[in-house]
């Protein structure tokens, strides 16, 4: 018990900022686990519906493919579908990457929702934590001016310390954020990464084995 004991009176000897300071850093962390688990989810999504629907490219059968799509609500399969929809109805493959394009701008910004929160809520988690022990430092001061003298060095010691409390918390609440976002930022880009790839894959199938000539001659 002794270190959550230590840890108890570390947050109370801090003051009234350690509280916003943890309120900020829950909600952080409760946004960086959502987006992961969010992520996560159309990651494996991403993947088995790219599992059926490769093989059946792969053999020219757009219609298949058209059908598998139509049934899944994932990123993969609307970025697809919307692909697939102008195969053999326009000369240009240009046309169908287009879009994708448009398709693709639709599905970044869900994928990047809340992310630059989190790193937001570290700005604020440190921001706080300074704040406190501003306000602390100078609450400790005015004290100090109206003690007695032989103990104004003890007194302005503890309240710095106590001060400064804030401010390490703020950091301890803040470096954690930060490395919470920089991983989703870095899941986010995997996903989109791979979306482009299989946008690519797709344009280059569709190009070889379309039934109309003409596409394969404009791609």
């Amino acid at each position: 018990m002794g270190f959550i004991d230590t840890i108890v009176a570390f947050f109370l000897e801090g003051g009234f900022w350690m509280y916003p300071i943890m309120i900020v850093g829950a909600i952080g962390l409760a946004t960086g686990i959502e987006r992961f688990v969010k992520l996560t989810k159309i990651e494996l999504a991403n993947k088995q519906v790219w599992e059926r629907i490769q093989p059946v490219l792969a053999k020219g059968d757009f219609d298949a493919a058209m059908k598998i799509t139509a049934d899944d609500s994932s990123t993969v399969s609307k970025l697809l579908e919307s692909g697939l929809a102008l195969q053999g109805s326009v000369r240009r493959r240009e046309d169908i990457e287009i879009a994708m394009e448009e398709e693709m701008m639709g599905i970044i910004p869900m994928l990047e929702k809340r992310i630059a929160s989190i790193a937001l809520y570290a700005n604020i988690s440190t921001l706080l934590g300074l704040l406190g022990t501003i306000l602390g430092l100078i609450a400790a001061f005015n004290a100090v001016a109206s003690a007695n003298p032989a103990e104004k060095a003890d007194l302005l010691s503890a309240s710095i310390s106590i001060a400064m409390n804030t401010t390490a918390f703020g950091l301890i609440t803040a470096i954690p954020l930060l490395f919470i976002h920089s991983y989703m930022n870095s899941k986010c880009g995997a996903i989109v990464d791979s979306l482009e790839m299989v946008s690519v894959r797709t344009l280059n199938v569709i190009s070889r084995k379309a039934k109309r000539p003409e596409l394969v001659k404009a791609a």
